[in-house]
């Protein structure tokens, strides 16, 4: 069963939902656009009844369409300590490289997924018209925001684009202080969350948190 981002959704009696291996963690997962970072968190955290965020919900102001205006960076910080960041538990997905590094010193672990390129593009290009439908199309009121949006989203494989990279995501994971866990998000979902519990299991302690 595969959601929006072409990622297979997790059947319920696939997890074991007896295993509470998260419940004291704090996580980050993230990766490029496309990658499943969303699936794979809320997936997470509703395994295990803990709170779950998106970057994206505070990084974007709520207009119609979308993912329009940038919500100030003091502002973004400020809502995500007042509503999300105290917490125990917690998983948030997405990316905050560069404008959020103040948070890391709270995160556990963090799980940086990767795909095959082309595999992602084609679930961002399936998101898109599930999303927008023909508006994407020639001539449609959201043409000209998809094309940017795909030219944007394709640069995060080029070692030289300006924007967001996977180079620069690279060297970002090198700089943490906590454990990393890689994994590829081609595999399931069920299988995704089985590898992140086991890491949690076996490799990551709340010693990590300095917070």
């Amino acid at each position: 069963m595969a959601n929006a981002s072409g990622v297979q959704a997790p059947w319920p009696q696939e997890i074991d939902r007896k295993d509470d291996t998260i419940h004291s963690h704090r996580l980050l997962v993230t990766g490029a656009s496309g990658v499943g970072t969303t699936t794979l968190g809320r997936a997470l955290a509703s395994l295990q009844s803990v709170p779950h965020a998106d970057v994206d919900d505070y990084f974007w102001i709520a207009t119609s369409p979308p993912y329009t205006y940038k919500r100030p960076i003091e502002d973004r910080l400020a809502l995500m300590n007042s509503l999300f960041l105290p917490r125990d538990a917690w998983i948030l997905s997405g990316s905050l490289m560069g404008w959020g590094d103040s948070l890391i010193k709270m995160f556990d672990g963090v799980v940086f997924l990767t795909v095959d390129p082309h595999a992602r593009m084609d679930r961002l290009m399936n998101r898109e018209v599930l999303r927008y439908g023909d508006t994407i199309e020639q001539g449609g009121f959201n043409e000209a925001a998809h094309h940017e949006f795909m030219d944007w989203a394709r640069g995060y494989d080029d070692a030289n684009f300006s924007g967001r990279s996977r180079a620069q995501h690279e060297r970002w994971l090198t700089e943490l202080p906590c454990p990393v866990l890689r994994l590829d998000s081609a595999e399931s979902v069920p299988e995704l969350i089985s590898a992140v519990t086991d890491w949690l299991r076996n490799d990551v302690s709340c010693d990590n948190r300095n917070s």
